[in-house]
């Protein structure tokens, strides 16, 4: 198995591209043996850092554990398309694709493999007769006559139907043709089954230290600008242009500070402030790092895919590895994600069997993460942030 290969082909939900929530899915079926290792998603309420289970599923057990849908669903299945999570089958990709010859459908249907993989299908269930097509918005086709034709709503509940994984086409091709990606930006599994000899080394791909798309525009010193206040980095300070000058900002017991300022002077700026008037730039580019910095919305995006590293780097590359995390939204966004994960461990163990704040027996943050213009307010607190962006942030 290759568990990123695996995390690559699942089914994601708008508008953040999530992991689908609440899935089981088969990968395989063992013969001889009524039993399916299956991947579990969980519900959207226990869904923090994106984490996927493995499991063994029987028909016959009576203990379907704390997973609302323990059953194995028709539509999102993976047994038969081990290509999209086994390294040893990824080959097959090219082939069960149909990129060759391939050319854009109409909203992204495979419909040049339809009935390719309703022969697997049927094939695989030791039966004939029609296969469903669940093309989305409530639509259904029929396969298995002269040509498709519209089914009721209901349809067949005991029919085949075929899986999602066969409906549409590869996102990677769909992204190749438009010369929209590169091999080099595919996983390496994909990138040689679908550009042969033309895939190398992923380049630009989201890591610790090199993520695309950083927030912030290149500040007066040829660094991102980290508070949008015409800011730069140089020698390890930060570099603000306050009141026609270049002042720095620097860290002092872990906490960023004008390096620049007596502390009579920032006392009497701070009073200034709470008075109403105009703030001081280098104070208020420290301000602007914990209320709402400008790489706050890319800090977001990499906690709500489970990339907690990620966002520890991009907040490190901001405000220095030994910076304590200011006061604000940044610290809260941590400390949320902390919530989150500790929320889906308890889900895992099975200690919550209902969404928090619904069931009366636990209320832990909010309830689920839906991209940073779609949150739902933040409930009481039961964890209290920690100082520092590293230890019990990690």
């Amino acid at each position: 198995m290759a568990p990123e290969l695996l995390r690559w082909h699942l089914p994601r939900v708008a508008p953040d591209g999530l992991l689908r929530p609440g899935l089981t899915m088969t990968l395989a079926r063992y013969p001889g043996a009524a039993i399916h290792l299956v991947a579990r998603t969980a519900p959207g309420w226990a869904a923090g850092g994106q984490r996927i289970s493995l499991a063994l599923w029987e028909p016959r057990s009576r203990d379907p554990g704390p997973h609302p849908r323990a059953r194995p669903d028709r539509r999102f299945r993976l047994d038969l398309h081990p290509h999209l999570w086994a390294a040893d089958q990824a080959a097959e990709l090219r082939e069960r694709c149909g990129s060759d010859g391939w050319r854009p459908a109409p909203e992204g249907y495979a419909t040049h493999r339809w009935e390719a993989e309703a022969a697997i299908l049927r094939a695989a269930e030791r039966r004939d007769g029609p296969v469903t097509v669940r093309p989305g918005g409530g639509r259904r086709l029929v396969l298995g006559e002269d040509r498709p034709r519209r089914a009721d709503r209901g349809g067949d509940p005991a029919g085949m139907v075929l899986p999602w994984a066969a409906t549409w086409v590869l996102p990677d091709l769909e992204l190749l043709h438009a010369g929209l990606i590169t091999p080099d930006r595919l996983h390496p599994l994909v990138a040689a089954a679908l550009a042969p000899g033309r895939s190398g080394a992923p380049s630009g791909a989201p890591g610790r230290s090199g993520a695309p798309g950083r927030s912030g525009a290149p500040g007066r010193f040829g660094a991102p600008d980290p508070a949008g206040v015409g800011a730069g980095v140089r020698d390890g300070e930060r570099l603000v242009e306050c009141r026609g000058e270049v002042h720095r900002l620097g860290l002092v017991d872990g906490a960023l500070r004008p390096l620049d300022h007596g502390e009579e002077e920032l006392r009497r700026e701070e009073i200034l402030r709470r008075l109403g008037g105009p703030q001081l730039p280098c104070l208020a580019a420290i301000t602007g790092q914990g209320r709402r910095p400008a790489f706050l919305d890319e800090v977001r995006n990499r906690l709500d895919h489970g990339d907690h590293d990620g966002a520890l780097a991009v907040a490190e590359e901001h405000l220095g590895p030994e910076a304590r995390l200011p006061e604000g939204e940044l610290r809260d966004e941590f400390a949320a994600a902390v919530e989150e994960r500790v929320r889906h461990g308890m889900f895992r163990a099975g200690l919550l069997s209902g969404e928090p704040g619904l069931s009366g027996k636990v209320e832990l943050g909010r309830l689920g993460r839906r991209g940073r213009d779609h949150r739902t307010p933040r409930r009481a607190r039961h964890f209290q942030p920690a100082e520092s962006i590293k230890g019990d942030h990690s």
